[in-house]
């Protein structure tokens, strides 16, 4: 019976979205936003230092333009002060002024600005100019609230009439027979003129700093790209390379960018090992099956031909042999090759020698091997650690004690020991060990002596050799009293070393 089709929309999430299309294809997902360039953030950082910095000159500017015109016209309000107390003379007992013309002259450097003054005497009674000019008490907090300098005279801001003005009061002191006191001159301004000046000032050093931090911007930006010039030659070299170029990076570049190229090279290293490996794994099974597998092919076929029983049984124990060398061929291969492969990607953490030599004793291989050999096991009640793989280092373990119990003479002793800051893997059989020009040979791949050949591949050592070179040690060989011992040496760590 036909299922009931469905005229609803594409399934959805629980959330009411549509989990996919139609059609079953995956959901359509938004591209990911690429992130920002190096260059474009590190302008955005220059240009916002640059700003915040131009902000702090525009303040400084305003500062520094309103200080120097309040400066320079407070010098002309105390020169014009000053003038007009020098006028004061006495005559019949009392203060009188002539304003001088050259007091007025200095005040008409701001044509713009309206005048005030006031001449006043011991007692504050107006002399000449307008009352409403700082009356007396104000003269005393001023006095009070402010510094003098030098001259006497008091600086103040005031309103007239509506309008912010700047006075000063300049006392003139009299000690005559005929008047003793003092003579009070204060004079004003309104504030147009110093409020231009300050203006123009601040707005001469914002066109300065703001030509000079156009320049400075387009300086950056040609810096930050000449720094970052380097990063694009390594992109170029990078994208130039042939795809199986995975030699080391040797561009001349700035330390900082030497860590990345470091990095890279170390990366590329640990690939071109791998692939090495990988290019070796694929020869050497080319290699060494394309022989036994044409063996294996050959005799079945003459065992199937065979009438005769008895040596049709032989073939067929011969086809057995060669099986059982094809499945330790195999299994030494692809072991090389994880050993190959764990030591440049598993992590290295403190493995002790000791569980290593134990769980090769334990695994019960041996008993496959060498039915009935005598195995000792050796090893001592303080750890033995190195820094390295632990799955590696019983690969290599087992290869040693397969190799003694294939080669050697029993007993085989598997034992662990340090010495002169190395730790020490060693498996020990009791013969006299093989001959010199062979002992010259072994760690090599597929080097088998004659007595090995049809029971190895020549892979054992081979393995225990790459295990030595990838964590820093060397596979040694040795004839001692007890007979001939094969030692993998690694370094201690530091702090046990």
């Amino acid at each position: 019976m036909a299922e009931p089709r469905s005229d609803r929309g594409p399934d959805r999430t629980p959330d009411g979205r549509p989990s996919g299309r139609r059609d079953g294809s995956p959901p359509f997902r938004r591209r990911a936003r690429s992130p920002a360039s190096i260059q474009l953030r590190v302008t955005a950082s220059v240009l916002a230092l640059l700003l915040v910095g131009g902000v702090g000159v525009a303040i400084a500017s305003l500062a520094y333009g309103q200080q120097a015109a309040r400066q320079s016209y407070d010098r002309l309000l105390l020169g014009a002060a000053q003038d007009i107390a020098e006028s004061i003379t006495i005559i019949n007992g009392g203060p009188v002024t002539a304003l001088p013309l050259s007091a007025f002259e200095l005040l008409a450097q701001a044509p713009d600005d309206r005048i005030f003054y006031a001449v006043r005497n011991a007692g504050g009674a107006l002399l000449t100019g307008q009352e409403d000019v700082a009356p007396p008490a104000a003269f005393r907090e001023a006095r009070e609230a402010r510094a003098r300098d030098r001259s006497g005279a008091v600086f103040y801001d005031a309103r007239m009439q509506d309008e912010k003005a700047r006075f000063v009061s300049v006392p003139r002191r009299f000690a005559e027979r005929d008047y003793s006191g003092v003579v009070t001159v204060t004079v004003g301004q309104t504030m147009l003129a110093r409020n231009d000046m300050a203006y123009m000032l601040t707005r001469d050093a914002l066109i300065a700093a703001g030509v000079l931090g156009l320049m400075l911007m387009g300086l950056s930006v040609l810096v930050i790209r000449s720094a970052l010039r380097p990063m694009e030659r390594i992109a170029e070299e990078m994208l130039a390379r042939d795809p199986y170029d995975l030699t080391p990076i040797i561009t001349p570049l700035p330390a900082e960018l030497s860590v990345l190229t470091e990095a890279m090279n170390r990366f590329m290293g640990r690939l071109d090992r791998q692939v090495g490996a990988m290019r070796n794994l694929i020869s050497d099974t080319a290699h060494q099956l394309r022989t036994p597998v044409a063996a294996l092919r050959v005799q079945a076929e003459l065992a199937l031909e065979e009438e005769d029983a008895a040596k049709r049984q032989q073939m067929v124990a011969r086809l057995a042999g060669r099986t059982r060398s094809l499945g330790e061929l195999l299994d030494q291969m692809l072991s090389r090759a994880l050993v190959i492969h764990r030591t440049d990607s598993a992590p290295r953490l403190a493995v002790d020698l000791r569980d290593v030599a134990l769980e090769a004793v334990e695994s019960g291989d041996h008993q496959l091997l060498a039915p009935g050999a005598e195995l000792e096991l050796v090893i001592g009640e303080a750890p033995v650690c190195v820094l390295a793989d632990e799955m590696s280092l019983q690969e290599a373990a087992k290869n040693m004690l397969s190799n003694a119990l294939r080669h050697g003479v029993a007993p085989v002793r598997i034992g662990v020991s340090t010495e002169r800051g190395n730790a020490v893997l060693w498996v020990e059989d009791s013969g006299p060990g093989p001959a010199d020009d062979l002992l010259a040979r072994i760690g090599n791949r597929f080097e088998r002596s004659a007595a090995a050949r049809g029971q190895s591949a020549g892979l054992g050592l081979s393995i225990v050799q790459s295990v030595a070179s990838a964590f820093g040690g060397d596979l040694t060989f040795a004839v001692t009293p007890g007979g001939f011992r094969v030692a993998l040496r690694l370094p201690l760590p530091e702090e046990t070393a």
